[in-house]
């Protein structure tokens, strides 16, 4: 699996229409947390793939994408926000380690069983 770039354009259907748990990474090209995020938000991807999507929006790439960003309140980069069942449920910010983003990830996946399950299987 890997993390889908979203856009303002797919922001409804890819995230806000999910059936899974979904993780946003909001981030812009020039910040140097969030290209270091990267590669550990792509390992985690495969780690729990069939259970929690992964997605990014550029929030400097549009105006769209910033009042997504701002809908949110997202106010820096980066910025990770857990939807279940449609709705926010969960942010960090700031660099997270691959240790600390799978005990979130765990930790969200309790928390939010049931409306997982009534969407996604989980083993």
């Amino acid at each position: 699996m890997t993390v889908i770039a979203v856009n303002s354009e797919d922001w409804e259907k890819v995230v806000l229409n999910s059936d899974s748990m979904i993780i946003v990474d909001f981030w812009h090209h020039h910040c140097s947390w969030c290209i270091r995020l990267n590669p550990i938000l792509e390992e985690v991807s495969n780690e729990y793939e069939n259970k929690v999507a992964f997605t990014k929006i550029n929030v400097l790439e549009t105006p769209e994408n910033q009042q997504i960003a701002i809908k949110y309140g997202v106010m820096a980069t980066p910025t990770l926000i857990f939807f279940c069942d449609k709705r926010p449920v969960e942010s960090t910010l700031g660099f997270q380690s691959k240790e600390s983003l799978k005990n979130k990830i765990e930790e969200l996946l309790m928390k939010h069983r049931e409306c997982l399950e009534k969407s996604t299987e989980l083993k």
